[in-house]
């Protein structure tokens, strides 16, 4: 679900000082765009919502809500924005968001 590894290599090259900032900024950003998802969510933008959010995703080790993510993408570039499944992207990200947490805390990306 989270890639350690990729976290480790974040935290090398922004700095042990500056991760915690970059965790709190990415876990604003990426809440922002989910709750819009959760409540109004536009067709007409999924791809592009997705897109950003595979990306942060990235980022951060977020790994299989990334995948999710470019599922749901490549379905609304294919002009079938309207079969996206988002409950089980909306809840990938709150497991991936949880696990993260919970790794910190017990030091998984020390």
């Amino acid at each position: 679900m989270i890639d350690w590894n990729r976290i480790k290599t974040l935290r090398d090259e922004i700095g042990e000082e500056d991760f915690p900032d970059v965790v709190e900024l990415f876990i604003e950003e990426v809440s922002e765009m989910i709750e819009t998802l959760r409540t109004t969510p536009k067709v007409e933008t999924l791809g592009a919502d997705l897109h950003a959010l595979k990306g942060s995703a990235l980022n951060l080790g977020f790994k299989e809500f990334a995948q999710m993510c470019q599922l749901g993408e490549t379905a609304a570039a294919n002009g079938a924005a309207d079969t996206v499944d988002l409950p089980p992207i909306l809840a990938c990200y709150d497991a991936s968001k949880t696990t993260f947490l919970n790794g910190l805390e017990n030091g998984k990306a020390a």
